[in-house]
C-alpha cells in the first residue's frame, strides 16, 4: 500500500484546511484509514480514523472541528479542518491497516509521507 497526503499550509487561527490521501496498491476491503499529526518535539497522536462501514472515531481535541471521510472509488481519505488553532500546528500523517480503527500508531503498517499544517495565532 502506498499513500500519498497533499492539502497542508499555513492558516490563521480559526481558518479551514482539507487533507487528502490517495491510496494505491492492495487497500484491501475492510480496512481503516486514519490521520495522525507530530508536533516538534511531541509524539506522534491519532487525529481521526475511518473504518468499516464508513466509521469513525476522532480524538477528542478535534471533536466537533475536523471530520474525516472516504471515496472508496477514488481510494482517498479526507481530513476537513475547521476552526484551526495553533496547537493543531503538526506534520499530518494518513496511515492504513487491515482491521478496525485503532488509536495507536503501532497498529498501522504503511504510512505516507506527511504534509505540514501550521496556525498562525
Amino acid at each position: 500500500v502506498q499513500l500519498q497526503a497533499s492539502g497542508g499550509g499555513l492558516v490563521q487561527a480559526g481558518g479551514s484546511l482539507r487533507l487528502a490521501c490517495a491510496a494505491s496498491g492492495r487497500t484491501y476491503t475492510v480496512n481503516t484509514m486514519a490521520w495522525f499529526r507530530q508536533a516538534p518535539g511531541r509524539e506522534r497522536e491519532f487525529v481521526a480514523g475511518i473504518g468499516r462501514s464508513d466509521l469513525v472515531n476522532y480524538a477528542d481535541s478535534v471533536q466537533g472541528r475536523f471530520t474525516i471521510s472516504r471515496d472508496n472509488a477514488k481510494n482517498t481519505v479526507y481530513l476537513q479542518m475547521n476552526s484551526l488553532k495553533p496547537e493543531d500546528t503538526a506534520l499530518y500523517y494518513c496511515a492504513h491497516r487491515i482491521g478496525s480503527i485503532q488509536t495507536g500508531s503501532r497498529y498501522y503498517g504503511y504510512w505516507g509521507q506527511g504534509t505540514q499544517v501550521t496556525v498562525s495565532s
